[in-house]
């Protein structure tokens, strides 16, 4: 076994959290996904071994992407790329920052937030100590907006390091005498006061919440971050940091987290001119025909704006079991060699012509008579740090990379009462959803940059409207942990938060995320919507479908036959889902 192998394998077991890993096993055969593929890359380049996300992916076996792994020169406190211009100064829009600018309403405290186990005697001096770290090495930490958030976005500016001070940010509570019991509520209490402290403005876009327990028992470190400058990707970025921050701390050196490779502020300039280039210019027609109109619920678009804002009353959580998220996220996406994004999209599309087919006067289950037909309209949320240009590596960069695209999924005539069951037709329609993801350009990165940052295609793009219905997967966060640096219990993790009256950006909207515990892996969602667009007994019916549907995934994982290959597994031109099923008929008569 070579020591790339023996790196990447311990690595598998960390981000997947698995007793061992296989040097013939593969990181998606495994389930992982590609925001835990970015997790793997990061962490292999502190043990100095270089490989990319799209290795990680792709590769059939640990052993595999060993041999494809390069060993990085700059390892042993060498790290670090040769600086590349655009770190500091004024940063360039990016779509997503485009995107929230264009919505109504107030987004001053729009954020995420991260509550970690504190080690026993960690105080307010070393919380200072490590936020100042994270402050000086992630620059989009120190973001200032002066003129806010408008339409268009004003300039941003992000000032060098050292001149945001933690010490104004940290706020440290004496919970030395609270009950376990009632930490959490303590802490959120003090996390919403945080929470109104954000302002982008004024460049505090992070503040920090120390529950100080003295020095014998864990206290808890609570991190609230405007959406502007982290992404779920970021937080696993920095918890790895906190973990490396106090291991320094704890040895008398000084915190410095691995260095950033690719500076925020670079990559935005990057997209500004990828925005205007030929091939993304090339690719408008695509997004064009994606977002024509289709008249019926949650198919078709609406115009931007007209929505109440979001309101806890419309708020719908479900949490499905380990029985089933565990076949669903690990399973599932094996049948087709695709991702857990195809399975969770092949679901909620059956939900979505299921309800639709339900409603008073609705086509039942005849999709003849759906104006529809079998077609289901979804604004995505992908993580965004895709490969646009050679030479880069976001694996260290902390921000907000999110990109929101269309995508049209068809279903045809699906027999849902089949899909439902577990049948044929839920295998045939994962591979057709699979091969629509596959044809989406780039996954999606093109479409913000056309929409937002482009004004050739920026305004037709913007009359076609925006989807009803938008879906956005979180990935896995390990949860349940009771070591020092892990996610602290009664949180959510990643999720995005804000004062009441945050606009909402589609009629419907659906979180999700896969939270691994000590009974096993549950995938929670978190159902929003406009109170002036569907009832909440419509929402919360469509959300009980998209579960029935996906515990229907689950149970198919088992029959005999589901796995089959798709178009893209193969490298013949012109070769049809149908010539590959009968060839795979054929083949399994004359085994």
């Amino acid at each position: 076994m070579t020591d790339h192998e023996t790196v990447l394998r311990t690595l598998f077991e960390e981000v997947l959290g698995l007793p061992e890993v296989h040097p013939a096993q593969s990181f998606t055969g495994l389930g992982g996904d590609s925001i835990q593929a970015i997790q793997v890359v990061s962490r292999a380049r502190l043990a100095g071994v270089v490989v990319t996300t799209r290795e990680v992916l792709r590769s059939e076996s640990v052993s595999a992407l060993a041999a494809a792994a390069r060993t990085d020169d700059r390892a042993g406190g060498q790290r670090g790329p040769v600086e590349p211009p655009r770190r500091f100064g004024p940063l360039a829009p990016t779509p997503i920052m485009e995107w929230l600018g264009e919505l109504d309403g107030p987004v001053d405290s729009y954020n995420q937030s991260l509550v970690v186990r504190t080690p026993a005697g960690f105080d307010a001096a070393a919380a200072e100590g490590v936020v100042q770290a994270l402050l000086d090495t992630h620059d989009v930490l120190r973001l200032r907006l002066p003129e806010g958030l408008a339409t268009p976005v004003a300039a941003a500016e992000i000032p060098e390091p050292g001149t945001v001070a933690a010490a104004g940010l940290v706020r440290r509570v004496d919970a030395r005498t609270v009950a376990d019991e009632d930490l959490p509520a303590l802490t959120r209490r003090h996390m919403r006061t945080a929470r109104r402290l954000l302002s982008p403005r004024d460049g505090a876009v992070l503040r920090a919440v120390l529950l100080d327990r003295g020095a014998e028992r864990q206290g808890r470190l609570a991190l609230v971050v405007h959406h502007l400058a982290v992404d779920g990707v970021s937080w696993r970025i920095l918890q790895d940091d906190l973990r490396t921050c106090w291991a320094a701390l704890a040895a008398g050196a000084d915190p410095a987290p691995d260095a950033v490779h690719t500076p925020f502020a670079h990559w935005a300039d990057l997209l500004r001119a990828e925005a205007t280039s030929g091939r993304r210019m090339a690719e408008a027609a695509h997004w064009e025909d994606v977002l024509r109109t289709a008249p019926a619920p949650l198919a078709g678009v609406r115009e931007p704006g007209g929505l109440d804002p979001e309101a806890e009353r419309n708020t719908h959580v479900l949490t499905l079991p380990p029985e089933f998220t565990g076949p669903l996220l690990t399973a599932a996406p094996g049948l087709v060699n695709g991702t857990v994004n195809d399975v969770l999209l092949t679901a909620l599309a059956l939900a979505v012509l299921s309800w639709r087919r339900a409603l008073p006067g609705g086509a039942r289950e005849d999709a003849a008579h759906d104006p529809a037909g079998g077609r289901v309209l979804v604004d995505v949320e992908g993580h965004g740090r895709e490969d646009v240009v050679d030479g880069l590596d976001l694996s260290r960069t902390v921000g907000w990379f999110t990109t929101v695209y269309p995508v049209g999924l068809d279903l045809g005539r699906t027999d849902l009462a089949d899909a439902r069951a577990a049948g044929p037709a839920l295998g045939a329609a994962l591979r057709l959803v699979k091969e629509q993801l596959r044809a989406v350009p780039d996954k999606g990165i093109g479409f913000g940059l056309l929409r937002h940052l482009n004004t050739r295609t920026g305004p037709g793009l913007a009359r076609r409207g925006i989807p009803e219905i938008g879906f956005n997967y979180l990935g896995r966060f390990p949860m349940g942990d009771d070591g020092d640096w892990s996610a602290a219990p009664g949180h959510a993790f990643a999720l995005d938060d804000a004062d009441e009256g945050f606009p909402m950006a589609h009629a419907v909207e659906v979180n999700a995320a896969a939270h691994e515990g000590p009974d096993g892996l549950t995938l929670s969602a978190t159902w929003t919507w406009a109170g002036n667009a569907y009832p909440g007994d419509r929402v919360r019916a469509l959300a009980e479908e998209w579960f029935a549907m996906l515990r229907a995934l689950a149970r198919h994982t088992t029959r005999p036959g589901a796995a089959g290959l798709t178009p893209s597994d193969v490298s013949l031109a012109d070769i049809s889902q149908a010539d590959l099923d009968a060839f795979e008929s054929e083949l399994g008569e004359l085994l």
